[in-house]
């Protein structure tokens, strides 16, 4: 399904000082000159998302956190509950990225109860699923994108608010791109697993697509039959060319 209004998510990762507010401030003022035809939304480090918050306050941009712990509180040092992004101004929590399944040995079934824990907080989940290269050129792509949907949505996601972001862990600041046509396969097969798993209620819940996003291919691949969004890494730090990803949309 073709999504009507898509939605642009910049990963700011492990990068921004309050030096880097000056950009939030200067994606607002365009976005306030030429209102964007798309949601879009910025997800900083944790230690900037109250601050972000107050420089976009009024404005079409939404704040997310980059993840968060499954449970609402406790005995865990430096984690950061759903509730407590909830409380600084986010909206939106990214969960399950590439970088947390690998470099933290995330699961699926960790990455379903994070999900569970966000919603119930009052976020909106982007949930993110992806093969590495080997599953890609073993041919094993649908099949591991597909499993990681099905055990990554907890059925509390149904009616609510979420996204699902794919993004081919090979692409992802690496410059290298998948074909259109890889990416609507992918696409497809990750529409069919959510509606297997939560019904026909999340027809419409946008599928994300992530990986070497950039101003001069971001309107071929927001064009791509069941693309409703971008989920961004490096081209967001900056508004100028996070904005040329936007007006792609």
């Amino acid at each position: 399904m073709k999504q009507s209004v898509k939605l642009i998510v910049g990963n700011w990762k492990m990068n921004g000082l309050a030096a880097g507010l000056a950009e939030a401030q200067a994606l607002c003022e365009r976005l306030e000159a030429q209102p964007p035809a798309c949601r879009v939304a910025l997800c900083p480090p944790a230690t900037l998302i109250e601050r972000m918050a107050r420089v976009v306050a009024g404005s079409q941009i939404e704040i997310g956190g980059q993840d968060c712990r499954a449970e609402p509180g406790g005995a865990f040092t430096g984690d950061v509950a759903a509730a407590m992004l909830r409380d600084a101004g986010a909206t939106l929590v990214i969960l399950g990225h590439s970088e947390r399944r690998h470099g933290h040995g995330e699961g699926d079934l960790l990455v379903s109860a994070k999900a569970e824990a966000a919603l119930a907080a009052g976020l909106s989940p982007i949930v993110c699923v992806g093969e590495t290269l080997d599953e890609r050129q073993s041919g094993r792509a649908v099949e591991v994108v597909r499993t990681q949907v099905i055990r990554s949505l907890p059925l509390a996601l149904a009616g609510g608010a979420f996204a699902v972001a794919y993004e081919p862990v090979w692409a992802i600041g690496t410059g290298l791109t998948p074909t259109l046509e890889q990416i609507e396969e992918v696409h497809r097969a990750v529409r069919a697993a959510m509606i297997e798993r939560l019904g026909l209620v999340v027809a419409a819940a946008p599928i994300l697509y992530g990986g070497s996003v950039k101003p001069d291919n971001a309107a071929g691949i927001l064009a791509v039959p069941e693309v409703g969004g971008a989920l961004v890494g490096g081209a967001s730090l900056k508004a100028a060319e996070f904005l040329g990803i936007i007006r792609g949309a």
